[in-house]
């Protein structure tokens, strides 16, 4: 009888390869973002983005300014701003564009989110799904 199992092979390195950008970010946007950074309190290293639970839909979008960064925290390194996305919200945020948007009635940072579902007729919350992890944004 022979025996066709093969003997293990050494594991080969995969190639870095650059992972792609948990959310995108607007040019607009990120100009914004650099005027916050202007702004920030002495010791800023970023701005922290997340959720929290809120409104007749669930959820709402949160920023802050961060002087210290969370370990499981997943940056977003643009260069000139760094945006720390918790741990808890990642999932909910990925292949999420954030954009600025300026109209005769308001401005504000605008979160265009394919795992959103649904919103609250004033547009304060948001219904959100997790991403799948299989869709590489």
């Amino acid at each position: 009888m022979t025996n066709n199992v093969k003997p293990n092979k050494p594991n080969k390195p995969r190639p870095n390869k650059p992972r792609p950008s948990a959310i995108r970010v607007t040019d607009i946007a990120l100009q914004h973002l650099v005027t916050m950074m202007k702004k920030a309190p002495d010791g800023t290293i970023g701005i922290k983005l997340g959720l929290k639970n809120a409104g007749c839909a669930g959820m709402s979008y949160v920023m802050d300014y961060t002087q210290q960064a969370d370990a499981s925290a997943e940056i977003v390194d643009l260069g000139v701003v760094k945006i720390f996305i918790d741990a808890k919200s990642l999932l909910f945020l990925l292949g999420m564009e954030m954009d600025y948007e300026i109209t005769k009635l308001k401005a504000g940072f605008v979160f265009n989110n394919p795992n959103q579902t649904d919103a609250c007729g004033c547009g304060e919350s948001i219904k959100l799904v997790p991403a799948d992890p299989s869709n590489p944004f």
